[in-house]
């Protein structure tokens, strides 16, 4: 499926906020921006990486929630397929053309576990999690229903406190039941250590991800000494995934917000103390706003408010700018202090996000931009798809 949009497909004003051909100056606002170089480079880059580490690389959908942009990261990054926080997510990635797709949660509702049961139909590989040894009986019985077979990844909580079972124990007993399971597969483990991705210096993620390494070593052996050594075990993000890399364990990565970077994930370090998206990753995802209104001689407001992004991760930052900041923000308007009176009424300006992943989710689409002019125009796929 090819959901490039064309310019005579659209009507600016009326559906979308730009098309391909627009100077950038003319695109409307606000909406989301892509700078498709930066795009690019952070693909390519994450993409060598992984392979030169002997790594499979399943990027994170639910992060651009973009068939587009998943597609870009299986062409220039080598990515093997898509993970999805929710069936219906990956019900998108899948009719998309997404041929691997691993759901990495549980799935419970009956309805939901019998959509799931069907994805294989659209979709070559089909994975999900499992944390409680009833579900596989419960995924196992869709399965057969509809003559399909899913992979099945036992999840490990690895201190992110969330989904996840805790002993070496518990992960052979719910593989073996899965091996054992018709219509089931047992594929590997889910170790995603989420908890320590925000973590400001290098070596306290390190501190984190090393204790994570040593239970998922554990549960390897584990499962070796019962005849089922796992085919993959994944996990690892943008925060983390040198770490697991290199761990011997490890050998699929989950990263997501590499690829787009944005202001929180931004000002974590390296291990040369240097903030990852001063060296390490490009922003290349961004709110683009006007300044609507100057009234009042040391602010001005833009259009951008609580409407067009998340701020649970703090105010998005404004790209190149260090004479004004973006300080404050209510549903439709957002405040910029500018103490100077620089900025004019019209003004565009590049905000960096707090965080990509909920932001992307609250717009219909992205503005691929090039040298100043929209390249392209995408869908976000699955926004919305939270169920």
């Amino acid at each position: 499926m090819n959901t490039n949009v064309k310019p005579e497909d659209l009507d600016v004003g009326f559906d979308v906020p730009a098309i391909p051909g627009m100077d950038e100056a003319d695109i409307q606002t606000p909406c989301l921006v892509l700078d498709l170089d930066a795009l690019e480079r952070n693909i390519v880059k994450m993409g060598d990486y992984a392979k030169a580490h002997g790594m499979r690389h399943r990027v994170h959908g639910k992060m651009h929630k973009s068939v587009d942009v998943a597609k870009l990261q299986e062409r220039l990054g080598g990515a093997v397929g898509v993970c999805c926080q929710k069936v219906s997510e990956a019900e998108v990635f899948a009719r998309g053309g997404i041929r691997d797709v691993l759901v990495s949660n549980q799935v419970r509702d009956p309805k939901k576990i019998d959509r799931l049961a069907q994805l294989p139909k659209l979709a070559e590989n089909v994975i999900v999690c499992v944390d409680d040894i009833d579900n596989v009986a419960e995924l196992s019985a869709a399965a057969q229903t509809h003559g399909t077979e899913l992979g099945c990844f036992v999840e490990i909580d690895c201190g992110a406190g969330r989904c996840g079972v805790t002993s070496t124990e518990s992960v052979v007993a719910i593989a073996k039941a899965i091996d054992a399971a018709p219509g089931l597969r047992f594929d590997g483990i889910q170790a995603y250590q989420g908890a320590m991705q925000h973590i400001d210096s290098y070596e306290g993620r390190k501190e984190k991800l090393d204790a994570a390494i040593a239970k998922v070593s554990d549960a390897v052996e584990g499962l070796k000494a019962e005849g089922l050594e796992p085919q993959l075990v994944s996990g690892g993000g943008t925060g983390s995934y040198y770490f697991e890399a290199n761990s011997g364990v490890y050998n699929e990565l989950q990263c997501g917000s590499y690829a787009f970077m944005d202001a929180d994930y931004g000002r974590i370090l390296d291990k040369d103390g240097k903030r990852i998206d001063q060296g390490e990753w490009e922003n290349a995802f961004f709110i683009l706003t006007q300044v609507m209104s100057h009234a009042k001689a040391d602010k001005a407001i833009c259009d951008a408010g609580l409407k067009a992004q998340s701020v649970d991760s703090g105010l998005p930052f404004i790209y190149g700018r260090d004479d004004v900041e973006y300080v404050k923000c209510s549903d439709e308007h957002g405040v910029i202090a500018d103490p100077q009176g620089v900025l004019k009424v019209g003004e565009k300006l590049r905000l960096v996000p707090g965080h990509c992943d909920p932001t992307a989710n609250v717009h219909d689409w992205y503005v691929g931009v090039r040298n100043s002019k929209v390249e392209t125009v995408w869908p976000v796929s699955a926004r919305g798809k939270a169920y």
